[in-house]
């Protein structure tokens, strides 16, 4: 007799993975068990629910990270394609390498779609100040394809921690206020103020930063699709500035251009990265760093410094910024720190090629000496304009710790100032991530006595022995 399993709701992966495990156990297969919700019954069923059983297995990240997307995919099928994966993973450990199989291949592209729709929500969210009764607060309207809005939401938790704000959606609703986030029933798009006075502001600046000469309309139709329009208030400039880019390149060509500063810096050869780049969504996310200018830090710095490590990495180290030889080689964490912090990684027991090392801030703020550049603390406005890559990073690899590595770092992941000798050596949730707080290895190179050195690097060391033991416990 089928087996009707009703789920509470559309995104409910704690309900259909529990469900799941017990009909395995039970030796259930795929072709018995007809998946529903609590409003929307299958009435060719029998509600037998979830039968009984006794056991245990494993399954691997994997398969838990990809079911996690899946379920917030809109196909009402995504339920009976995940168990049917399960089912066979039992018998086939290997069934996930096999891109050519046909429940394989149709789950990864769900998964990709669900985190490209998160992606898109975080790029095309605007809000529109209202009158909230004497307080400031910001309503936005959005419409995902897929179930993706309570996933998409803690991105905004996190960029404005001490803004109060809504986004409304067909189907669900999100409010921050100030400490909580909480989800309630959909709502209209009438429910969504349609402008306020800052949109004016920024439609001058996104025609002042529009550049015809590297339109490509193809490109930016794939990442801005008109279904979006409607809701960004830039969006009624595009088609204007499309229909003139021609005419304000060839201006811009007739009246010449200045040659760029050449950077007079010394060159030195780059090592190879201790994890080969993949294709994938890291590298492009990389890529695209390249070209960024939320702030001046770029113009005069040799380049970005992007992490570095393995997508699937379970420990991220977020420093402070790139120092002198990092923004030469184009690498993090290899000048004076990054070789001690290798050092205190073996002494920890710690593989830094399975770990993810990144900064908060991708380019190098310095004063020049003569022939020397000196360090210079990154200031909020510059963490805060960097955030969105190290947010990004996060997003894509889901470490289970993350190590923020003196002030700069644990601010840009809590969203204010954090007091090293306060939260050191303490594991602290932030959102849906575990935050581990310590030192920059540069501060030990910055001891004096060496005693006191020798005391803060075992302290450090003892810092990252805490770290294998978090990550041993999550597993």
């Amino acid at each position: 007799m089928p087996h009707n399993i009703v789920l509470s709701g559309q995104t409910d992966f704690d309900g259909w993975r529990t469900a799941a495990r017990q009909l395995c156990i039970a030796g259930i297969p795929p072709r018995d068990v007809a998946w529903s919700l609590h409003d929307m019954p299958d009435l060719f069923a029998a509600s037998s629910g979830v039968p009984e059983g006794s056991g245990a297995f494993n399954v691997s990240r994997r398969f838990v990270d990809l079911a996690s997307d899946v379920i917030l995919h809109s196909d009402p099928e995504r339920f009976a394609l995940l168990y049917r994966l399960l089912w066979r993973l039992r018998a086939e450990p290997l069934l996930l390498d096999l891109m050519t199989d046909r429940d394989v291949s149709r789950a990864a592209d769900m998964a990709k779609n669900v985190r490209r729709d998160i992606h898109k929500m975080h790029a095309f969210v605007r809000f529109r100040k209202i009158d909230g009764g004497g307080e400031e607060r910001f309503v936005a309207w959005f419409e995902p394809e897929h179930h993706t809005l309570e996933a998409g939401a803690a991105f905004f938790a996190r960029r404005f921690p001490n803004m109060m704000w809504s986004i409304l959606s067909p189907r669900v609703s999100a409010h921050w206020d100030g400490s909580e986030l909480t989800f309630d029933d959909g709502a209209g798009r009438q429910d969504a103020p349609d402008g306020d006075a800052l949109e004016d502001v920024w439609r001058t600046y996104y025609a002042a930063i529009f550049n015809p000469a590297r339109l490509k309309v193809s490109a930016m139709m794939s990442e801005m699709p008109r279904k979006y329009w409607r809701n960004l208030p830039e969006a009624e400039l595009i088609d204007s500035l499309v229909a003139n880019a021609r005419k304000r390149t060839e201006a811009m060509v007739a009246h010449g251009v200045k040659a760029p500063k050449v950077n007079r810096q010394r060159e030195i050869e780059q090592a190879p990265p201790l994890v080969p780049e993949t294709a994938g969504t890291l590298a492009e996310l990389r890529s695209e760093a390249r070209g960024c200018r939320a702030c001046p830090l770029w113009k005069p710095a040799t380049q970005t410094v992007f992490g570095e490590g393995p997508a699937n990495a379970d420990i991220v180290f977020v420093g402070e910024q790139p120092g002198d030889k990092e923004d030469l080689a184009g690498r993090p964490f290899v000048g004076p720190a990054g070789q001690l912090f290798d050092r205190a990684l073996a002494d920890a027991e710690l593989d830094r090629t399975r770990t993810y090392v990144t900064n908060a801030v991708k380019h190098f703020k310095f004063t020049p000496r003569g022939k020397i550049r000196l360090h210079q603390k990154p200031n909020t406005t510059e963490i805060r304009a960097c955030h969105q890559w190290l947010e990004r990073e996060i997003a894509l690899i889901k470490p289970k710790l993350i190590v923020a590595l003196g002030a700069t770092a644990a601010q840009s992941l809590f969203g204010r100032a954090m007091p090293i000798g306060k939260n050191r050596g303490k594991v602290l949730d932030v959102g849906d991530a575990r935050v581990l707080v310590t030192v920059h290895p540069s501060y030990l190179l910055r001891v004096p006595e060496e005693d006191r050195k020798r005391e803060e690097y075992a302290r450090f060391v003892d810092d990252l022995r805490l770290a294998r033991k978090t990550l041993k416990e999550a597993a």
